[in-house]
């Protein structure tokens, strides 16, 4: 019988040119690769979660992936209740580990601090924006290194780009507390804007493609967006002018490598973590804006990368 994985997704759905549907990805690339079975189920709210996991149960699934944060409870009561069946979560860990399951952790801020100083070596107004979906670690690890990779070009270069809506000491900012509004995408980036942002990096799944649809009317000279997850400039392709850069987590290879350790024998409850070092996560290339960004910039952001992989250039305090 063929090796089954199943999703689980939030409420962003399988098709939320986000992290549900980049961990998708990494089951098909594993029924391509492997001839595995996959399914998903969506959650329509957050009430779906224990039901959709508990759905699964019964052996149909060699492995059951759940994705994201707000399924953190409800993927550890199903795996202790379950010690034989084996889960891997997306953007999620536990500590203590369980020994069934397999978070799948990123160090988004590595990324995002790339981004940051990229941003603050592009804009115009010397105003940047940030805000995030809901309050929570997976959201604001990327406005942290946002907002420090902005601030070690302010230390670089002597200058004082400003980002508005996070603070990475107080842990205080702008947040939609949802996942799925346009409109609030938009209303968030249009006060931004406002208020001088020229450049506006949203944390928060779909909202941001609201973000993207102002960004478009206004015109990219006036607004950029900076994307999450994975490379807008291919899935938000309607809009993909308006990306100047998409922080990406490469959640199709941690979840293709977690399929083929539960395959092979060598799962093990824990953690597989992301970063720049071992292709977790990656600044997207500039495509259309490719222009806009010098040579110099570039070369300085080439060593900053190899900076925080050598760990000379810290991203954390």
């Amino acid at each position: 019988m063929a090796f089954s994985a199943c999703e689980v997704t939030d409420t962003g759905g399988i098709d939320d040119n986000s992290f549900n549907q980049t961990a998708w990805k990494g089951v098909l690339d594993a029924q391509e690769k492997h001839n595995i079975s996959g399914r998903f189920l969506e959650s329509q709210a957050e009430t779906d979660y224990e039901a959709n996991i508990n759905s699964l149960l019964g052996g149909e699934c060699d492995l059951i992936i759940t994705v994201g944060f707000l399924l953190g409870d409800a993927t550890k009561s199903a795996a202790e209740t379950n010690p034989e069946q084996k889960f891997s979560i997306v953007d999620y860990s536990y500590d203590p580990a369980i020994a069934n399951v397999l978070g799948q952790i990123y160090a988004t801020d590595e990324a995002a601090f790339l981004a940051g100083y990229l941003a603050a070596g592009v804009s115009k107004t010397g105003v940047l924006g940030v805000f995030g979906g809901i309050n929570i670690p997976t959201v604001t690890v990327f406005m942290d290194g946002f907002s420090r990779g902005a601030a070690y070009y302010n230390a670089q270069k002597g200058t004082n780009v400003m980002v508005l809506g996070w603070d990475p000491e107080t842990k205080e900012g702008l947040f939609t507390n949802n996942f799925d509004s346009l409109d609030d995408g938009r209303a968030f980036a249009q006060n931004l804007y406002d208020e001088g942002a020229d450049i506006v990096l949203p944390v928060a799944g779909p909202v941001g493609l609201g973000s993207a649809a102002l960004a478009d009317e206004l015109g990219t000279d006036k607004l950029k967006i900076i994307g999450v997850d994975a490379d807008l400039y291919f899935t938000d392709t309607e809009k993909q002018h308006v990306y100047l850069t998409s922080i990406t987590k490469q959640m199709d290879a941690t979840v293709l490598q977690v399929i083929e350790s539960a395959m092979d024998g060598t799962f093990k409850g824990g953690n597989l973590l992301g970063s720049l070092a071992n292709g977790g996560v990656d600044l997207a290339p500039f495509h259309d804006m490719d222009a806009l960004v010098s040579d110099s910039l570039k070369q300085e952001l080439a060593d900053i990368r190899q900076g925080i992989i050598d760990g000379a250039i810290p991203v954390r305090p």
